[in-house]
Formats: structure tokens, C-alpha cells, sequence
């Protein structure tokens, strides 16, 4: 299935690192499917016949299993752990592109953060219905036609979903209670219609809320999908402990396989690494079969986390004759594309082909991007013909994939006709893509025109409207418009959050005015309860590291600990650049890496040579 053999290209030669495969807001959409009528969620792993995923010419043929073991062998990154020479290699190749800078610097990183932070906690959010992407439904190993899956969405709007959307303003159990007493549809199918609705608007908490009363009413029979709904719900809403603590609660025999790879999802989402693994060899320990999905929710960590054990993930795989999603492959597609091994990438897809897995959107989309990295225009638009097929009309939805794309190419002739084709009756995320993709071929004018029909268009303004036009005003460093446009909101009565503070402070930032965009962050800390999104916190960190502004970049990093981020080893490199700029020796660096379970890549072991404060040296060695 996956011949991913050795090449004219040798992976040793290109690296295999990990880009921004934009699944990992799958974890919010675990229950997506249940709310559909699916059950084959909670089928076994689908064991491989005929053709099999060989990687044994990639990976040292080792005792898979204690890789993932707790204990002196743990799952856990161990520094100093033994490994053969050949491990060592294959790990060198994983963290390799780590050090890349073709895509410039943190970038790729720090969009991979900013896009999870959006999907994890999006508390701006009104009554616009996010899409989840074919990603999500890839990481949930559901066989689900996506057409198939929009199609469901076409149906008639659940009326007590309107009802409890109308009553903003009363507890939700008046609403509900006055619902029953009316002897109005409370069925099954009206039930999960309402929550499917409720998350798709990430109203978690108020999703949490009718789940709640349902019980307390014996308004519904429990079953598994109910507790796993309720757990990931929990997750979301009070944390991942009390969501520990409902589990322990839950009768025996709805206490599957399921509760725990939410439950696993939903530690990688915080990307607790110590957590997450416990969870995983708890679920061996409990006799559960491994599945693909928890293998993907691995390397989403790993991806984070030690891009090192993505190579031991996969051994896994193969030996547990697991089946690999579209998820799978378009990780490696993209870790090709990222090595600028094109030529692998390109024979990733024909195996995927070959084992009768088409691409989907998403990969193409992975795809048209390492195309244009790589200056091969001509292929990026070949694949975009097939993404928009025979009759873009009938496949609407594909329009939004389509724009920010011919505007990564700056094709603003493909970009004006797909618009075309939406402007008629466009939807809220056809009008987000026509803005970014306007603002990215630095149409300033036809981006505001199209926000301005959106605002007209929909009767309820959420900062989500403002916050992307904020983003193109930023982009193109158009601070008194901005500044405008904040005012808007605030006169229009638009709740201020993560989304909208991101905005302004990378407004700011390329302003030049980094002291005002501090403000900003400290204000919008100190004034709400919301957490501001990773890559706020990193666009500002970054400016103080380039100017060797030690003191602020100490400031930031610690700052990002108390609003609960887990440390990766992207903070240390912005950290330890501050040191170097500023060319000052970093005392106990690697001690407060060891203390958060960091390991440095090779691109953080050459920084932190520069300013170890013991660094010898030929000259320092003739002086002695």
C-alpha cells in the first residue's frame, strides 16, 4: 500500500518533516459523525489484504511495541535513550526539515498553531456554521462520501435548534422545559439534529447544556455515542480533568474504545504529550484494538511535539496491519513536499492511487501549495483543474478551496471568476476566501467591497465578519484603516476575542509599532477570560527575539505558561534567538528545556551552542 521505497531520491538526503496538514481541528468534530446516524466509527481496524504498507525500507525493523511502553523505554520523548545507528539516522531525517527555511522561518509553524487555536477555542463564534474539512472526517476513519456529507446539511433546519438560538437571552432550561410542556418534537432524530447544529457552531457549552437536562429529564435512553458526546463536550467546556472524572462514572458497558479516543483526541488537541500517551497505552492496557485513528492522533502529536517518533508511529502501523487514512497520507505527501522531494511526493500519490484511494480536496490542496513552493506553476494549476472538475456549479462548495489557491499563484483572473460563480447567493465561507484571497493579491478595494456585501448579507455581525478584512489591513500594513475598523465593531456591538485581538496585534506588528501591540495583548489578558491564540503571543515574541530584547522575550514566554500553553520547542528557538542577537551566553537554557520535556532538533542544538556560556573554542584552547 504505501511502497514508499527508497528513490533516485533517498529520504536520508531530503528529510522527513511534517507541514501544517490542517486536521488537527478534527478533534473538535469528534462526534460529528454520530449525529449523522454513523455508526461505522467504531468498527475494528480494517486489516490489510494483498498489497500492504511496507515501510521496512524506510524504518529499522524493531521491537515496535516497546516503543510504546511506559517505563525506561516510555512513549515519551527519553533523551540520551540507546538506539542503533541506523534509529539514529532514520530519527535525523524526521527532525532534519525542522531546520528548513525555505517557507520562512517559524511560519509554517506558527500557522499550524494559529489555525488549531482558531478550531479549538472559538469563542467569537455567533451563528455562522464553520465547515469542517474532509480532513477531520479522514482522522475519524469514517468512510463518508463528502458530497454525501454536505448534502446532509441541506435539509430543513431543526425548529427547536431555532428556539434555543432565539432565546439568547433566557436559560436554555425555561426554553427547553416550555418546548416539552408543548408536546413538540423531542425525538432521537431532533436531538441529534440540535447538538450536530450546536457544534457546528462550536457552541460547546451550550451543546453541554442540553445534553444536561436531557438526562436530567430521562428525555433520552444514554447510550455510547451520548457519554462520548458528553465526554468530549466536558473536554471542551470544563477541561480535560473533569472530563476524567466523568468517565469514571460511566456504566462499564459504554465504557469502549470510544470514550478514550476522545478522550486521546482531545489531550493531542492541548498536545499534552505525558497525558496522551498514558491515555494510549491505557486503551492497550484495556484490550482495545489499535486503531488508525489513534495512530493519526499520534502523529499529530508527534508533529508537535518530536517529529522524531513519527517514524515509530508508522512502524506501528505496519505492524499492526492497520489500514492508512487519507489523513495518513497526506502527512506523508506533505513531509515529501516539505523536503522538496517532489518526485516522492508525486509517488506517494500513485501508491495512494494504486490502493484505490483517491485524493481529496485537502491533498490537492497539499499538493498545489508544495507545487508553488517549488516553482512549478503549471503542475499547481493542473492539479487546481481537477479540484474544480467538469462543473464547478454543481460542486459550489469546492470554490472556497479554490480562491485562497489561484491567489497563492496570483492568478487574480481565476480568483474574479470563481467569485463570479459564488457572488450570486455566496456562502459566509465563500465571502471569508474571497476576502483572504483578494487581501493576498494585495486588492485592497475588492476586498472591502466583498466584506461590505457580507455585512449586508447577514443581519447578525460577529467580529468573525471584521476580524478577516483586520487580518488584510494588516497584511498590507494599513494601521488607520484598521483602527477604523476596530471602531466599527465596538460601535456595531461585536464581542472582542482571540480572532479579533490576533488581528490587531499583527496590525501593530507590521506597523512597526511592537510596545502598542504588547499593550494590546496584556490589556486583552488582564480585561477577559478568553485565552488569545498561540501565534498572538509568537508574532510579538519574535519581534522582541530579532532585536535581542532578552528582558521581552523572556516576558512573552512566560506569559504564554500562564495562559496555559504547553511549552514546544518552537518558544525555546524564539527564546534562545533573543540571546543570540542580544550576544549574550543563555545560562541553564538546556536545563529549562529538559524541565519541559524539550529535546532540541539540530536547528536548536546549533543556537544553543552559540550561547552556551562554556562554549570552547581553537582560540579559547590556545589561550588555556
Amino acid at each position: 500500500m504505501w511502497a514508499l521505497r527508497r528513490s533516485s531520491n533517498p529520504l536520508k538526503n531530503h528529510g522527513l518533516s511534517v507541514r501544517t496538514f490542517q486536521a488537527c481541528h478534527a478533534k473538535s468534530e469528534t462526534l460529528d459523525s454520530y449525529y449523522k446516524g454513523r455508526a461505522d466509527i467504531c468498527k475494528s481496524p480494517q486489516m490489510r489484504t494483498g498489497s500492504y504498507l511496507s515501510l521496512r525500507t524506510f524504518y529499522h525493523n524493531t521491537d515496535v511495541y516497546s516503543v510504546f511502553t511506559m517505563g525506561s523505554c516510555s512513549f515519551s520523548s527519553q533523551a540520551g535513550a540507546e538506539s542503533s545507528g541506523e534509529e539514529d539516522d532514520l530519527e535525523d531525517r524526521f527532525s532534519e526539515l525542522e531546520a528548513s527555511d525555505h517557507a520562512g522561518g517559524f511560519q509554517d509553524s506558527d500557522r499550524e498553531s494559529e489555525h488549531e487555536d482558531k478550531l479549538l477555542s472559538d469563542p467569537e463564534s455567533d451563528d455562522d456554521e464553520i465547515e469542517p474539512s474532509q480532513n477531520e472526517l479522514e482522522l475519524l476513519d469514517i468512510d463518508t462520501n463528502v458530497s454525501e456529507k454536505r448534502s446532509s446539511r441541506n435539509g430543513k433546519q431543526s425548529e427547536l435548534f431555532k428556539v434555543i438560538m432565539a432565546a439568547s437571552g433566557q436559560s436554555i432550561h425555561v426554553v427547553l422545559k416550555k418546548w416539552d410542556q408543548e408536546g413538540k418534537d423531542m425525538s432521537r432524530p431532533e436531538i441529534a439534529q440540535v447538538m450536530l447544529s450546536l457544534r457546528r457552531l462550536r457552541l460547546f457549552w451550550r451543546a453541554l447544556q442540553f445534553s444536561e437536562w436531557l438526562e436530567d429529564h430521562k428525555k433520552l435512553n444514554m447510550d455510547e455515542r451520548d457519554y462520548v458526546s458528553r465526554v468530549d463536550l466536558i473536554a471542551k467546556v470544563h477541561g480535560l480533568e473533569k472530563a476524567e472524572q466523568y468517565i469514571e462514572k460511566i456504566p462499564k458497558s459504554f465504557k469502549g474504545e470510544l470514550v478514550y479516543r476522545t478522550l486521546l483526541a482531545n489531550y493531542v488537541s492541548t498536545t499534552n504529550l505525558n497525558k496522551a500517551e498514558e491515555i494510549f497505552n491505557k486503551m492497550k492496557d484495556l484490550g482495545f484494538p489499535i486503531t488508525t485513528f489513534a495512530c493519526n492522533q499520534l502523529l499529530l502529536l508527534y508533529k508537535r511535539v518530536d517529529k522524531k517518533k513519527i517514524a515509530d508511529v508508522l512502524l506501528l502501523m505496519e505492524k499492526e496491519n492497520l489500514k492508512p487514512s487519507a489523513f495518513t497520507y497526506g502527512l506523508l505527501i506533505d513531509a515529501k513536499g516539505q523536503s522538496n522531494d517532489i518526485s516522492g511526493m508525486e509517488q506517494i500519490v500513485e501508491t495512494m492511487k494504486a490502493e484505490g484511494v483517491e485524493p481529496n480536496l485537502d491533498i490537492q490542496s497539499i499538493l498545489v501549495r508544495h507545487y508553488v513552493l517549488g516553482g512549478l506553476k503549471e503542475k499547481a494549476e493542473e492539479v487546481m483543474k481537477e479540484m474544480e472538475g467538469n462543473n464547478l456549479k454543481e460542486n459550489r462548495w469546492v470554490c472556497r478551496v479554490l480562491l485562497p489557491l489561484y491567489a497563492a499563484l496570483g492568478k487574480a483572473d481565476d480568483v474574479k471568476r470563481i467569485w463570479e460563480l459564488c457572488e450570486s447567493n455566496p456562502k459566509f465561507s465563500d465571502f471569508i476566501a474571497a476576502i483572504e484571497a483578494y487581501g493576498k493579491l494585495k486588492k485592497v478595494e475588492e476586498a472591502e467591497a466583498i466584506f461590505n456585501k457580507m455585512l449586508k448579507t447577514y443581519r447578525r455581525h460577529s467580529s468573525k465578519h471584521y476580524s478577516v478584512l483586520l487580518k488584510v489591513y494588516a497584511d498590507n500594513k494599513m494601521l488607520l484603516k484598521g483602527k477604523d475598523l476596530v471602531k466599527q465593531m465596538a460601535d456595531n456591538g461585536c464581542r472582542i476575542g482571540p480572532l479579533t485581538w490576533d488581528a490587531l496585534v499583527k496590525l501593530y506588528v507590521e506597523a512597526g509599532e511592537v510596545e502598542k501591540a504588547d499593550q494590546i495583548l496584556h490589556k486583552a489578558m488582564q480585561n477577559n477570560r478568553m485565552k488569545p491564540l498561540f501565534n498572538t503571543f509568537t508574532v510579538i515574541m519574535d519581534q522582541y527575539a530579532k532585536r535581542g530584547d532578552i528582558h521581552n522575550t523572556e516576558k512573552m514566554f512566560q506569559q504564554m505558561k500562564r495562559s496555559g500553553y504547553v511549552t514546544r520547542a518552537r518558544q525555546f528557538q524564539c527564546l534562545v534567538n533573543a540571546y543570540i542577537n542580544a550576544k549574550a551566553p543563555a545560562y541553564g537554557m538546556k536545563e529549562r528545556m529538559k524541565a519541559d520535556n524539550i529535546f532540541p532538533n539540530k536547528m536548536l542544538a546549533a543556537q544553543l551552542a552559540q550561547v552556551d556560556a562554556f562554549r570552547r573554542s581553537a582560540a579559547t584552547d590556545l589561550l588555556d
